[in-house]
């Protein structure tokens, strides 16, 4: 069906006007000050956008949704979890495919699009974890990048389950180089973790306050020097993912004025919550582990301005939805075992928009450029996504800046039993989202199609 939305604040990461915006066919086809219905062909659906933003549906590149993780597996499927991404104003998810140490990488593959396929009611594509690379598997990673999947995942933490040794990193760099591949990447240290896990477990400190303890900012930061060191010598493109505080964004910024390929992720969970709430007591602080663990609060204002200069390109969420009751506490005994994530895939936009642009941290075409067009830029997908072109898919985004509420596990449509922000205040949400010219949201509400979503090909661009 075609739209027609107008008398809207069309704001892209580089304009803002007001105007009308035509879809037919899935794509935007005309925008001007003003479009005429009666000039249109008939059955056109009208939405009414005046007083209201309107914006590029957001991308969110930092997802888990199919997640086999310490003994269980994630909360969410593809259905519950477009449904929380559209009522969010996201309608692009980039998963992360997360086999095993043994498995085999284009089954790994298959098995996560599997999942999705059928269920997605977002667009979605995925970056493809390397666990390990040796010589006989080079060849699937060659046939997964051909299949459409242009990012790779290294992990330089969970020592024994997904990280990278040494040699294997520098020989899966050296392959995504030629191959134009863009490495994202989880900066810690496996080996370092791993001891001072075992000696805080040893002296009786088991609770989820002691997780932060086990994974210090230094840490982070020596990882995020490691993975831009190889970057240097090799000249790989590399995306910091979750960059959670001052010493690791520094690290980065530090190896981009050095010349390195390097852009900085940080994920909603980091900017809006701090280390208190994973101390908190009864075993409550474990909802709040994720991994890297949130920081002291002061880290909070140096993300945020972070983003404000456009030093950090992104905010994603790290969406990983473990359950309070029967998997989280899990981990009671000891907090190696509770489940990273702190489940924030349809708060996201919402978040950023109520403590960044209703306080003025950001500028609303910010929240846009960090939402939306830098993930469509990285990872091979603008101007198709990201931005409100003519020729670009038809998913937008009509935003009322004057709705007033509080984020609730009543409203969301994640399968988790609780909600990170329960109670807190809420500060403008989508109206309308639509995906490729289809409402998918309405009010809050999911009135649209499962299955709708379609996997995205992408080309290497980053050789």
């Amino acid at each position: 069906m075609a739209l027609l939305i107008r008398g809207g604040r069309i704001v892209t990461a580089t304009d803002d006007h007001r105007g009308d915006i035509y879809c037919a066919d899935e794509t935007i086809t005309r925008i001007d000050a003003h479009i005429d219905p009666r000039a249109l062909p008939p059955g056109v659906e009208i939405i009414e956008a005046k007083g209201k933003y309107v914006l590029p549906g957001c991308i969110d590149p930092h997802v888990h949704i199919y997640l086999p993780f310490m003994g269980t597996y994630a909360a969410d499927d593809y259905a519950s979890a477009s449904k929380a991404a559209l009522a969010g104003g996201t309608t692009t998810l980039i998963e992360m495919i997360c086999p095993g140490p043994g498995d085999e990488p284009l089954a790994a593959f298959e098995l996560w699009h599997s999942k999705a396929e059928k269920l997605a009611a977002v667009d979605y594509t995925f970056h493809m974890s390397v666990v390990r690379f040796e010589e006989q598997i080079r060849g699937q990673f060659r046939d997964i990048v051909r299949a459409g999947v242009a990012s790779f995942k290294v992990f330089l933490a969970y020592k024994g389950a997904l990280n990278l040794s040494d040699e294997h990193l520098f020989e899966a760099m050296t392959f995504a180089k030629q191959e134009g591949v863009i490495v994202t990447a989880h900066c810690e240290n496996a080996d370092a973790i791993d001891v001072l896990q075992r000696r805080l477990l040893a002296i009786g400190k088991t609770g989820p306050e002691w997780h932060g303890p086990s994974r210090p900012p230094v840490i982070e930061a020596s990882g995020v020097h490691h993975l831009c060191s190889f970057a240097e010598l090799l000249g790989t493109h590399v995306y910091i993912v979750h960059t959670s505080c001052d010493v690791a964004v520094t690290e980065a910024l530090a190896a981009n004025a050095r010349g390195v390929n390097v852009w900085i992720e940080s994920v909603i969970p980091h900017f809006v919550l701090d280390e208190t709430y994973a101390q908190r007591p009864a075993f409550e602080g474990a909802k709040y582990v994720m991994s890297p663990p949130l920081r002291a609060k002061s880290n909070q204002s140096v993300l945020w301005d972070g983003v404000a200069s456009r030093a950090i390109s992104t905010i994603a969420t790290d969406h990983a939805p473990f359950r309070f009751a029967g998997q989280k506490d899990m981990g009671r005994d000891a907090f190696t075992r509770i489940p990273n994530g702190i489940p924030s895939i349809q708060e996201r936009v919402d978040l950023v928009h109520t403590y960044g642009v209703a306080e003025g941290r950001l500028a609303l075409q910010t929240m846009v450029d960090a939402c939306s067009t830098q993930a469509a830029r990285l990872f091979g997908l603008y101007p198709r996504k990201g931005t409100i072109a003519v020729g670009s898919d038809a998913d937008l985004v009509v935003y009322d800046p004057a709705y007033r509420g509080t984020f609730s596990k009543a409203a969301s449509y994640s399968q988790v039993d609780y909600n990170a922000y329960e109670g807190w205040k809420r500060i403008g949400r989508p109206a309308v989202v639509t995906v490729r010219g289809a409402v998918q949201i309405r009010d809050g509400e999911f009135v649209g199609t499962i299955g709708r979503g379609r996997f995205l090909r992408r080309e290497p661009t980053h050789f």
